[in-house]
Formats: structure tokens, sequence, C-alpha cells
């Protein structure tokens, strides 16, 4: 189990401010928080060091660059051992961009970006439902990303 890391007021302000905008000068975030240039690094170095802020990347629109259909993958596994297995087979894929092993009626929900439908389908077929270990597959498609957000760390 993951360890609850300790977060001041502090932290919480510099991760609300940096979560709505990654690219904000550590400057900028210094002086909406009242504090130093050097503060800000470090609480974010040390923040970075914890894993309570992971990665630093640019997000890419899926759409813009041609991969109009996202769905969502219930994944049915013929035994629950093949679990490991069956998610490094997915790790080769490509398209599919978060893997949840969950509670439920799936032992495991992925999510796929394809270009269209037709290119959804050759993924299904070719190569999620070949993989050994898994004996059923439901797919909904996404019609619309109504709510895309980062988890609130400020205090009520």
């Amino acid at each position: 189990m993951t360890e609850v890391i300790n977060i001041d007021e502090l932290d919480r302000k510099i991760l609300d401010i940096i979560t709505k905008n990654a690219r904000i000068p550590y400057l900028e975030v210094a002086r909406e928080c009242g504090v130093s240039g050097a503060a800000i690094h470090q609480r974010v170095q040390r923040l970075i060091k914890t894993g309570v802020i992971k990665g630093s990347e640019f997000k890419v629109d899926p759409v813009l660059v041609g991969f109009k259909t996202c769905a969502y993958i219930g994944i049915f596994l013929e035994h629950p051992g093949s679990f490991r297995a069956v998610v490094k087979k997915l790790n080769e894929i490509p398209e599919i961009i978060e893997c949840h092993y969950t509670t439920g009626n799936y032992s495991l929900f992925i999510k796929v970006y394809t270009r269209d439908n037709e290119h959804l389908k050759n993924i299904l077929i070719e190569k999620i439902q070949v993989i050994p270990g898994i004996v059923r597959t439901e797919t909904l498609i996404s019609l619309e990303e109504s709510i895309n957000r980062q988890i609130p760390v400020l205090s009520e």
C-alpha cells in the first residue's frame, strides 16, 4: 500500500497553482504564495522526490493529431492470476493510454485512443482479444470528454 505523504498548506497552494499551469515560473508561484523563489524550488523538488508530483509532460490533444475515437474497454480474465502477464502484453499496445486493475464486473479497465472505429476494431481483434488469459471484452465509445482535471489539493 502506498504511504500518504504529509503536505502542509504551502505545499497544497503550490500544487494548486502548478497543476493549473505547469509552465508558471517559480518566481510567480513565490509571489502568489508570499515566499522566496528558492523556497518554491526546494518545495517542488521535495514533492517530486517523494512522488507527490509525477512527471512534467506536455499533454497532446489526441483529436488534433488524428486519434478521433476514445474508448474504454472492460476486460474479463480467465484467471485472476494472469493479471500481470496480460498487463505486460497490453503495455505493448501504444494506443492504450491507461490500464486499471478493478473490482466489479471487469478485471481490467483500459482507455484507448484510435484514429477511427475501424482502427479500434483492429486493435480489439488483432491485439487485445488474442492475448492469452483474456476471455471477453466490452467496449464503450466516449462521445465527449466533459470533465478532465487534476485532483484538488487545497483544503476546504
